[in-house]
């Protein structure tokens, strides 16, 4: 039988009592977990392997920008096929120290989320085996997805602006 959230929180507060585990919830959406980045990956691997859990699949890794607070951070929904439970994690950290373990060698999913993680927002997943960018070119300059974003004026004599072209009568 598929578990809450509220449950798998409780479950994993009594596996892990030393972790500030903090479940939140939106005015829109699932709840989800907040987990500190530095016991992230071990409870990753928890999550996959106990057998009450069983989330063996990533379905997605995504970064996100907040501004205000000066943090970066990582949503991932996990999917336990067998139990069919699903969740939602945050790791939140520091703009200024945006290292969060990678948990490629869990789920090998994570390894082009991660890297787009990195590409578009600069986290740095550390342990990842070929952190490089992944849609932009290496020399690239910024994290397009952070909300403070100032793209180049130019790349290699190209014009990076978007201007827009006014429509001909013809």
């Amino acid at each position: 039988m598929a578990k809450s959230t509220q449950e798998i929180f409780d479950y994993l507060k009594a596996a892990y009592p030393e972790v500030d585990l903090v479940l939140e919830s939106a005015k829109l959406g699932d709840p989800w977990i907040t987990i500190p980045a530095e016991h992230w990956k071990k409870i990753a691997k928890f999550l996959r392997d106990d057998s009450d859990l069983r989330f063996d699949t990533l379905m997605c890794l995504s970064g996100i920008h907040y501004p205000d607070e000066v943090l970066l951070a990582i949503a991932c929904h996990l999917h336990a096929t067998e139990k069919g439970h699903t969740l939602a994690i945050k790791v939140k950290v520091p703009e200024s120290n945006p290292n969060i373990p990678s948990v490629e060698s869990i789920w090998k999913t994570a390894d082009w989320h991660e890297r787009e993680a990195y590409d578009m927002f600069g986290i740095i997943f550390d342990g990842h085996p070929d952190l490089r960018r992944i849609l932009c070119p290496d020399d690239w300059e910024g994290f397009p997805l952070r909300k403070d974003y100032v793209p180049q004026e130019s790349y290699m004599g190209i014009n990076t602006k978007y201007t827009e072209v006014e429509a001909s009568d013809d």
